[in-house]
C-alpha cells in the first residue's frame, strides 16, 4: 500500500476537544491562541518513545514552541538509543539522565529523582510523555507532583492485563495527564469507560506519521537484506523483549523452539533482555532456521518488516508497523492493546504456545481485505502541536 492510501481519515476525526483556555498552570492559562509558544520538556528514554518523538518534535519546533527532550537513559547502548538519533535526525536531547537497567521499582524511582530535579530546573509549561515504559510512568508521577501540566501521547491503550508492567504504567499515566491523545477511537472509549473524558483527543498514531516519512526511505537506503544473504519474502521476522516471555528461560526456550519448528528462515534481532536471559540460561541453543543477529536500526528494521513474508513479535509497536505495510502478524501473547489489528485478520493471538505459533505461522498469508483506516491520516504530530498551544 502506497502512502498516500491513509490519508482520506480527515481532521475531523479529533474528537472530544475541550476548551484549553479554562486549564491553569501555575498562575498561567493555556491559550486559545493557536501561535502561543509553549515550553514543553518531552520525556524519553526507550526505543520505541525515539520513533513517536521524532514527528511530534518535528512540529513542535516547526509551530514555534520551545522544546527541551529529556533521555532517562532507560535504552542507552548504540544500537538501541544512538542509531536512533542519529538515523531520524531527532535533536540531540538536552540531558541524559544515564539511570540504565534494574529492576522496575528502582529504575522507575532513579528517574523518577532524576526527572524531577530537572524539571524543577527547566521549569516547562507541559511534560509530554510517550506510550507506556517505566520513563513514561517516572516523568508522569514527577510533572503530577510538581503540579506541571501533562501531556500523554499513545493515551488510553488496554490490555487489561494487570500482569503486565506496561499495564500499570499506561493506566497511572492517564489518570495524571491533562491532555491525553489517542491513537485510536477504541483508546478514546477504554478512557471513557474510567471516567476521563477532559482533555482526551482523538489525534491518530505518530507510529504511522514516521513510518509515512521512513518507509520508503528504508527500503531504498536499507542493505540489510544483501548484508543478511535474503531475498524478500524467504523469511519471517521475529522480535521478542516482554518480561513475561524472557524472564522464564523455558518459556523463551520454547519460543525460539517454536519458531525453528516453522522450517522456514527466521530472522530474530536480539533484544539485550533477550540475549542476557538466554546467556545466563545455558547459552544459545542449537537452530537451523533461527538466525540471531544484533538489534538493527530503525530504517533496517523497517526495511525487515516491510519484506518480510510474516512478522512473530510481541512488541506493540512491530504489531502495528505489520498492520502499516500489509504484512501478517502473530502476536506472541495472548492479548494485544491494539484489537483493530486482530478485528481486521491481520493480526493473530497466540501466546507462547508452540503448536500455536507453528500453525499460525505456516497458515500466515495477507487477507483478502487491506488494512482498514483505524490509524488517523498520518497528521497526528501536527494535531499534536496544534492542540498543545
Amino acid at each position: 500500500m502506497d502512502s498516500s492510501g491513509w490519508r482520506s481519515l480527515g481532521r475531523s476525526s479529533i474528537v472530544l476537544a475541550r476548551d484549553l483556555s479554562s486549564n491553569r498552570f501555575k498562575g498561567r492559562a493555556f491559550a486559545a491562541n493557536p501561535h502561543r509558544a509553549m515550553k514543553v520538556a518531552s520525556i524519553v528514554g526507550a526505543r520505541p518513545q525515539f520513533i513517536k518523538a521524532w514527528p511530534v518534535s518535528r512540529e513542535l519546533r516547526r509551530v514555534g514552541h520551545r522544546e527541551t527532550i529529556v533521555h532517562t537513559g532507560q535504552h542507552y547502548d548504540q544500537q538501541m538509543s544512538d542509531v536512533f538519533f542519529a538515523e531520524m535526525g531527532i535533536a540531540r536531547p538536552d540531558h541524559f539522565l544515564e539511570i540504565g537497567s534494574g529492576s522496575h521499582g528502582s529504575q522507575t524511582g532513579r528517574m523518577l529523582m532524576a526527572v524531577e530535579e530537572t524539571l524543577v530546573g527547566e521549569r516547562p509549561d507541559l511534560v509530554l510523555v510517550y506510550g507506556d515504559t517505566n520513563t513514561t510512568l517516572a516523568a508522569a508521577i514527577a510533572a503530577c507532583k510538581l503540579g506541571v501540566k501533562l501531556a500523554h501521547v499513545e493515551s488510553g491503550l488496554r490490555s487489561y492485563n494487570r500482569t503486565m508492567p506496561e499495564e500499570h504504567n499506561r493506566v497511572l499515566t492517564d489518570h495524571c495527564s491533562d491532555l491525553l491523545f489517542c491513537p485510536t477511537q477504541t483508546a478514546v472509549e477504554n478512557l471513557a469507560r474510567e471516567g476521563i473524558v477532559q482533555g482526551v483527543h482523538l489525534v491518530g498514531d505518530v507510529m504511522y506519521d514516521a513510518v509515512l516519512a521512513f518507509g520508503a526511505r528504508a527500503r531504498e537506503q536499507s542493505h540489510i537484506l544483501e548484508s543478511l544473504g535474503v531475498s524478500p519474502q524467504s523469511y519471517m521476522l521475529a522480535t521478542v523483549h516482554r518480561a513475561y516471555n524472557t524472564d522464564d528461560p523455558a518459556i523463551l526456550r520454547r519460543l525460539i523452539a517454536a519458531f525453528d519448528a516453522i522450517g522456514e528462515t527466521v530472522l530474530f534481532p536480539l533484544h539485550p533482555r533477550t540475549r542476557a536471559r538466554l546467556t545466563s540460561s545455558g547459552g544459545m541453543p542449537a537452530l537451523r532456521q533461527v538466525r540471531l543477529i544484533d538489534p538493527v536500526g530503525y530504517l533496517d528494521m523497517l526495511a525487515l518488516e516491510q519484506q518480510a513474508r510474516a512478522i512473530l513479535t510481541d512488541s506493540g509497536g512491530v504489531q502495528k508497523e505489520a498492520f502499516f505495510f500489509e504484512v501478517p502478524c502473530i502476536t506472541l501473547r495472548p492479548e494485544t492493546e491494539w484489537v483493530e489489528t486482530v478485528a481486521a485478520g491481520w493480526n493473530v493471538l497466540v501466546g507462547a504456545d508452540a503448536d500455536a505459533i507453528v500453525a499460525a505461522a505456516r497458515a500466515a498469508k495477507p487477507p483478502a481485505q487491506a488494512p482498514p483506516r483505524v490509524f488517523g491520516d498520518g497528521n497526528a504530530a501536527a494535531a499534536i502541536a496544534a492542540l498543545i498551544a
